[in-house]
């Protein structure tokens, strides 16, 4: 049968045919030709860190978008690296977060810096990119068990909260710190305490006490690394704990200022016995072996109120191989409260191998240990060592292990202190490491333009055996 179209229905028939003909051409169309808007792409943070051959280094989530496009949909991949050498584009490792973000992390192979260009490609061959800064240090001693605590490398005082975190002071700012013990990464929160101290510089934070929920902090008390006289410096105070682990809430207490003035007086009125005033003095760096530093605050045993300050220097006698000092203030916490002057104890010496007091800390059984360093060196170029003491004084303490120096940094801070008396017993030790060159550029970490690049270092150390000493 033939059939003939009419005008009007040979029109409706191109009609049908044109629109059969534009969707078939819009079926095979390229994707481009649809009209996609470009992509999108966000990092957490723009510059990270890394250690060559640690465990657990930080991640970077990484936001990709493209409007109307499921997040699924898009491609996320390392387009290059300025220096393979530090990382190539192998080896940054890709995985999906919960909410469909990407979380980036870097294996390094060399120490460093590199530029990672990451792209992420859309609907339509549409891309973006984005620049990671990445700084990788060097590998270290136990690196798989090594932890970062980044945002800051001066870690110079801290204490327990429980919960598996501890609460990091450093001698460049007056910020606390709350990390996690077991990772590697920035601080869960930040309390800033310059406003309630009502001071612009820094308070040069070098030792941490906790009794009950207060935690008691000092200032070093001494001159600067020019040998001047800094105010700030001249600071005791303290701060309240509530809750613990990652809930931890901080508040400040009270301060005092001028405990330094009242230790040049009493020593003075017994015959200048340690040389403080003269530690002390205008144009005397404090890091001598008669200069004046406290670095260690702890409480005697079974003490709410007398205090041990641990002396960085001098030694007694200030002579090479002299030993480390502790003197008494019997009511810290009236001196702190400002409701009495301090009330001075007898001096403690120990002997500790011609090494001073980095830090001390007890648990609750009494159970005392001091972190023993150099004097003068802010780095690893002097011995290290853990001495176990009894709080008693007239009782020698005994070395538990020597420190290795390695590595850049100067072991500065132990979290807390385990049953010693229990084989194998495990202590956490914090670095400073404000003065290391942790990337090789010659620059010191305390001085890195991004703080994510700044950090300090934590370890873990099994004690030895007691050696010599009192039991």
């Amino acid at each position: 049968m033939t059939v003939r179209l009419t005008p009007a229905r040979r029109a409706g028939a191109v009609g049908v045919a044109g629109a059969a003909a534009l969707l078939v051409a819009g079926l095979t169309a390229p994707a481009h030709a649809v009209g996609y808007a470009d992509p999108t792409i966000s990092l957490s943070a723009t510059h990270l860190t890394g250690a060559v051959g640690a465990s657990g280094d930080p991640a970077v989530t990484v936001d990709v978008e493209q409007p109307g496009v499921p997040a699924g949909f898009l491609r996320l991949r390392v387009l290059s690296s300025s220096n393979p050498a530090v990382a190539a584009v192998g080896d940054v490792r890709q995985q999906r977060t919960p909410s469909g973000d990407r979380s980036l992390t870097v294996r390094p192979r060399g120490r460093g810096y590199t530029d990672l260009t990451l792209q992420v490609t859309g609907r339509g061959g549409k891309t973006a990119t984005a620049t990671l800064a990445y700084a990788a240090s060097a590998r270290v001693g136990g690196a798989p068990t090594t932890r970062y605590l980044t945002g800051s490398s001066d870690a110079s005082a801290a204490v327990d909260v429980g919960g598996g975190h501890v609460l990091v002071a450093d001698d460049e700012s007056n910020v606390l710190r709350l990390y996690d013990r077991s990772r590697t990464g920035a601080p869960v929160r930040t309390w800033d305490l310059g406003p309630s101290l009502g001071l612009k510089k820094e308070v040069d934070i070098e030792a941490a006490a906790r009794v009950g929920d207060t935690v008691y902090w000092a200032g070093s008390l001494g001159n600067n690394k020019d040998g001047k006289y800094k105010a700030e410096r001249n600071t005791v105070f303290t701060t309240r704990i509530t809750g613990s682990g990652a809930d931890t809430e901080v508040t400040f207490g009270t301060a005092h200022h001028g405990l330094r003035e009242d230790l040049i007086a009493w020593d003075a009125a017994h015959g200048n016995r340690f040389g403080f005033a003269a530690g002390a003095a205008n144009g005397q760096v404090p890091k001598r072996v008669d200069g004046f530093n406290v670095e260690g605050l702890e409480f005697a045993p079974g003490s709410t109120t007398t205090a041990y300050l641990g002396f960085r220097a001098p030694l007694a006698p200030a002579v090479p191989g002299g030993k480390a000092l502790v003197v008494p203030v019997t009511n810290m916490d009236r001196v702190v409260a400002g409701t009495a002057a301090p009330v001075f104890g007898e001096p403690i010496e120990m002997d500790l191998g011609g090494l001073a007091i980095r830090d001390i800390r007890k648990n609750a059984a009494n159970q005392y240990l001091i972190l023993a360093g150099s004097y003068a060196a802010d780095d690893n170029s002097d011995p290290y060592a853990l001495y176990q003491w009894d709080g008693v004084p007239g009782h020698a303490p005994r070395k538990r292990v020597d420190l290795p120096t390695t590595d850049p940094g100067g072991w500065e801070v132990v979290v807390n202190v385990p049953d010693l008396r229990a084989p194998g017993a495990r202590v956490q030790l914090i670095t400073d490491s404000g003065s290391a060159d942790l990337y090789g550029d010659g620059e010191e970490a305390k001085d890195l333009d991004h703080p994510e690049w700044k950090k300090a270092r934590s370890a873990w150390f099994t004690l030895g055996p007691k050696r010599g000493g009192h039991r």
